[in-house]
């Protein structure tokens, strides 16, 4: 099973186009707070398909260990993390790692957001924090991992019986229990909302039911009427009309999400492919400067890309 988690879990470069603080965002993290990623493995794009959102993963904020307030709480943290004790630390499940304590520089180079429970006491952020922790060594779903490992076979190459519940119609469901099911039960601990079902009476009174953790995704948290979402962007705009002072290019020129290609022709380099959804303008003096790239593959001539 090793290998299939390392090949699943195996991360592509990060962005080159930043798009949060991560300085200023942990600066205002909270014990309590949830940290939403958006992944960069295989997995991760999976779970983008399969849940429709760009969030991946996520991960308790537990502080630092001196902010733990209970000793039996602390000592299990030092036992389960061998790094920097002055680290700001979270607790989260990982495919073949189980739950975890890690530091939150990890994700530095990763697209994150907060999400804060709104109105949390103080006691309630203990407790949750607490019950994350109690977690730390529970094992991995290992159905949940073959599920995802089937995803990336063709549906009709496999036999009936290996078919995962995965490829069903409600093909999200086995994939919430995941790092997200362990977070929901914490906040179901202190009868904290993410997305109740709310029942009303005939006399009007109304009722909360708790749903299963195991139903819960990353985008959950963000979707979630109860948590207040935290963002701080790379280029912040409180000021008021600072967008308008914004490092902004070119009116002509647009990125297509294809940022290989875009780089390369924002540099003068060649390329060589061409995505099909990657349109290259340019003006009669940059025609004169295009070299082809090879028999088969149209000039990319030294400029940015422009939208179609």
């Amino acid at each position: 099973m090793q290998w299939i988690a390392e090949w699943l879990t195996k991360e592509g470069p990060p962005s080159s186009s930043p798009l949060c603080d991560f300085n200023r965002l942990i600066y205002e993290l909270r014990a309590g707070d949830v940290l939403l990623v958006e992944g960069r493995s295989r997995v991760s794009n999976v779970i983008k398909t399969i849940t429709q959102s760009t969030w991946t993963h996520s991960a308790l904020y537990i502080g630092r260990i001196y902010d733990i307030r209970d000793p039996d709480l602390q000592q299990r943290v030092r036992m389960a993390y061998k790094g920097d004790l002055s680290e700001q630390l979270m607790v989260e499940a990982l495919l073949g790692e189980g739950t975890i304590i890690a530091p939150v520089s990890k994700y530095r180079r990763d697209h994150l957001r907060i999400c804060r429970p709104t109105g949390l006491e103080p006691e309630d952020a203990h407790k949750v924090v607490a019950h994350a922790i109690k977690h730390i060594g529970t094992d991995y779903d290992v159905r949940h991992l073959l599920d995802l490992a089937r995803f990336f076979f063709p549906w009709g190459f496999l036999p009936r019986r290996w078919r995962s519940s995965l490829f069903e119609h409600n093909a999200g469901m086995p994939t919430r229990t995941v790092c997200s099911s362990m977070l929901a039960s914490a906040f179901n601990r202190v009868n904290f909302p993410i997305l109740p079902f709310i029942d009303r009476d005939d006399d009007g009174s109304l009722r909360f039911f708790k749903r299963n953790p195991r139903l819960f995704t990353p985008k959950d948290f963000d979707y979630s009427p109860y948590f207040d979402i935290i963002k701080y962007p790379f280029l912040g705009l409180d000021d008021l009309g600072v967008y308008r002072r914004l490092p902004w290019c070119d009116d002509d020129i647009l990125y297509n999400d294809d940022e290989r290609a875009f780089v390369a022709a924002n540099r003068g380099e060649t390329v060589s492919r061409v995505d099909d959804r990657t349109i290259f303008s340019f003006t009669k003096k940059d025609k004169e400067k295009t070299e082809p790239i090879d028999d088969n593959t149209p000039s990319v001539p030294n400029t940015t890309v422009k939208g179609g």
